[in-house]
């Protein structure tokens, strides 16, 4: 986990202790629901649309112990720079752009946790059209 720019060693722990073992989801998705970062939509027929934000359903704890390290992703991770970036350009406000970069430091952390390997921002599966390091 700590091989991820923006995790260090107290959100690590963090982590571990409220979450436990994270390879028993079965999907990053899942991971994220559980924590309560995932997207929900305000709508209410066709009258009212709301602004998106996070659902807040899941671990309060959890999402307090995201959000530095997300800050701190957007800044230095090089994946989530360009990742922040291109969210802020399309008209996102600066809280919103952290809740998605703190929903995509969920999902880096699970697949980092699920293959075993160290965090590597060159990464590209093969086969998937990637751009600005999605």
């Amino acid at each position: 986990m700590k091989s991820v720019p923006g995790i260090g060693n107290l959100t690590t722990m963090k982590l571990l202790s409220y979450l436990g073992d994270l390879r028993r989801f079965e999907s990053a998705k899942a991971l994220a629901a559980y924590i309560g970062v995932t997207p929900r939509r305000r709508e209410s027929g066709s009258s009212i649309k709301g602004r998106s934000s996070i659902t807040r359903a899941g671990n309060a704890a959890v999402r307090h112990a995201l959000y530095m390290p997300g800050l701190v992703a957007l800044r230095y991770n090089p994946v989530m720079k360009s990742f922040g970036e291109r969210l802020a350009a399309g008209g996102l406000a600066p809280k919103a752009v952290v809740g998605a970069a703190m929903r995509k430091l969920v999902h880096i952390l699970y697949a980092v946790i699920k293959s075993g390997k160290p965090f590597d921002p060159e990464f590209r599966p093969k086969g998937v059209a990637l751009k600005d390091g999605i």
